[in-house]
């Protein structure tokens, strides 16, 4: 039996005061995506490396489990999560 990777949408926001979830929100198309502050910058890939170890600390995931799936170089991001299913990954996020 194969683990199923989660699926995350992303809206990254780098440059921030502080590394944050910002909780829910919607994308143009209607659908959920997390709001993710990160105090790095977009360059050289500083801020999706930030995102990345926020993630898996909130998640308590290892760094090496949570990975970027597509959108390296926009605002609007897919991670996938190693070993865990959406319904775990809904599971650690609600409240947030």
């Amino acid at each position: 039996m194969t683990a199923v990777d989660a699926r995350l949408p992303v809206k990254l926001t780098p440059g921030a005061a502080a590394d944050r979830i910002d909780g829910w929100d919607v994308d143009a198309d209607g659908r959920p995506v997390l709001k993710v502050r990160v105090r790095a910058r977009p360059v050289e890939g500083e801020a999706n490396a930030a995102l990345i170890l926020l993630l898996a600390k909130t998640l308590g995931v290892p760094k090496s489990s949570v990975s970027l799936a597509r959108g390296g170089l926009s605002r609007l991001k897919m991670v996938e999560i190693d070993g865990m299913d959406d319904d775990a990954l809904r599971a650690r996020l609600t409240g947030l």
